[in-house]
């Protein structure tokens, strides 16, 4: 269930830590869900957001989606670590 459908208030901080348990979990297609559904719900990317849907992908073997999304933090203008 998406954090919409709970009626919770969800933040970069909660995104993160859900982005980064997928990408442990090798669910890279969730990951990525949750990563375009912060987009959808206007709550911030941050390097760490970034950073766990890169391992994500990564961890999944799509490495084209986690070089995408190294590009898009540079055009989002967020700093790499």
């Amino acid at each position: 269930h998406d954090m919409a459908a709970c009626r919770l208030q969800a933040n970069t901080i909660t995104y993160s830590a859900m982005i980064s348990a997928c990408a442990k979990g090798a669910e890279w297609e969730r990951a990525s869900q949750l990563f375009c559904e912060m987009f959808d719900c206007r709550v911030e990317r941050s390097t760490i957001t970034f950073s766990a849907a890169v391992s994500a992908c990564e961890r999944g073997g799509e490495w084209r989606s986690a070089l995408q999304l190294l590009r898009d933090m540079a055009a989002c203008r967020v700093e790499r670590d």
